[in-house]
């Protein structure tokens, strides 16, 4: 969901609604003779295989990746924050500051995401060649107009992914989603014991009921995966691994997200996880199907994706370099996304030039000189009051680790 963060006083957590690296559903055949769906530790060709299978023309778009790569464009992940109405009140929640009630939205004049909007971000980003969109929030799926959100996207033109805290999702609702073009749910678990996780989300009930949304999940033919936070101490902790293990059991992915210190825990910086930290989740990628939005794809290794891998769009029309970088790169409403992403890619932060470690999370300049910035205003801080030309690096530079 658009929500986010981190909670050292639990001994589990919630995920966010990030995915640094679209994972497809893995091309190989159970003995029923149909795909198998969540795995997502695959090799290159099988997922290839099966885009140019079930969505040709999403296919016909990756395979010009590594090319858009060496031209110093976006392969972005058009991570959509269309509504951030939710049914939780979640402890971690990083939107609070985002989030206008409808009475503000009208008084307020401000302008948000219509249905026609979306089919123009739509049509806007598939000429430029991007591939994904994930529908976050919020929770997506109390959205009232939902289907008319993904018909305006178009499931032939993208990949699809829809966040959900589960608490909506039974048996009937994953084959509705599967029936409108839903290829992928990514589901919140702050981990394996009930009562910190309803605890958490302040939902009595809702690890019972995110537990059935994998299974339902699983039963309609949809990819899901697992999304969890991860700070400092609990990298090496026996839950985590309990949980990577359940994981395991399931056959579905781990998403982690490292804790960012933004939201209700803006500021928190001693949660935030090492560079020592991040090499330990690499080296788990080895025994489990556990994946961070470092971990390449694509046979791409971009180190942080901001700009690049992920693009946050708000429910306001703002363009974020990642969701908790809270500063607009600009606004769709007021000029084409090619122009806000060409604009940011020049930026010293998120061009090609430089292999970063997760910018928000981990760099502690970028968090000084940038996040921090951020604290105690508005959110999104135009990039006008955050960047100086001093940020941008020459536009004609190729990228050197491609």
């Amino acid at each position: 969901m658009g929500c986010a963060d981190i909670s050292p006083r639990k001994a589990t957590n919630y995920q966010v609604a990030e995915k640094a690296d679209i994972d497809f559903a893995r091309e190989s055949k159970n003995v029923a003779g149909g795909v198998k769906f969540g795995v997502t530790k695959q090799n290159e060709e099988d997922r290839r295989n099966w885009l140019k299978n079930h969505k040709p023309r999403v296919y016909e778009k990756v395979i010009q990746y590594a090319d858009k790569v060496k031209r110093g464009e976006s392969i972005a992940i058009i991570q959509f924050q269309y509504n951030y109405t939710c049914n939780f009140k979640c402890e971690h929640c990083s939107i609070d500051k985002f989030f206008m009630r409808p009475s503000d939205e009208i008084t307020s004049g401000r302008r948000y995401f219509k249905i026609e909007d979306v089919k123009e971000l739509s049509r806007q980003a598939d000429e430029m060649g991007l591939a994904h969109f994930v529908i976050t929030g919020g929770e997506p799926l109390i959205f009232r107009d939902y289907d008319e959100l993904v018909a305006a996207i178009d499931p032939q033109k993208f990949y699809l992914v829809s966040d959900s805290n589960g608490w909506l999702l039974d048996y009937e609702r994953a084959k509705h989603l599967k029936a409108i073009g839903i290829d992928k749910v990514q589901l919140s678990l702050d981990g394996l014991d009930p009562e910190q996780h309803d605890t958490f989300r302040r939902g009595p009930g809702s690890h019972a009921r995110v537990m059935r949304a994998i299974d339902a999940c699983q039963d309609a033919g949809l990819h899901v995966i697992l999304s969890t936070v991860m700070w400092r101490d609990r990298v090496r902790s026996q839950e985590f691994i309990d949980y990577l293990e359940f994981a395991k059991s399931k056959g579905v992915g781990t998403y982690v997200t490292y804790a960012k210190p933004v939201g209700n825990y803006e500021g928190r910086f001693d949660v935030l996880v090492t560079i020592e930290d991040t090499k330990y989740i690499i080296d788990l990628e080895k025994k489990y199907d556990v994946f961070t939005h470092l971990t390449p794809s694509y046979g791409l290794d971009l180190g942080c994706i901001a700009v690049k891998r992920i693009l946050p769009v708000t429910r306001y029309g703002d363009v974020l370099p990642c969701p908790y970088t809270h500063v607009s790169m600009g606004n769709f409403f007021q000029e084409p996304l090619q122009e806000i992403v060409s604009r940011s890619l020049k930026n010293k932060w998120f061009s090609y030039e430089q292999k970063h470690e997760c910018l928000c999370g981990v760099d502690r300049t970028f968090i000084k000189d940038v996040v921090a910035k951020t604290y105690n205003r508005p959110v999104p801080v135009a990039h006008t009051e955050i960047f100086t030309e001093a940020d941008y690096a020459d536009s004609k530079k190729c990228c050197s680790h491609t």
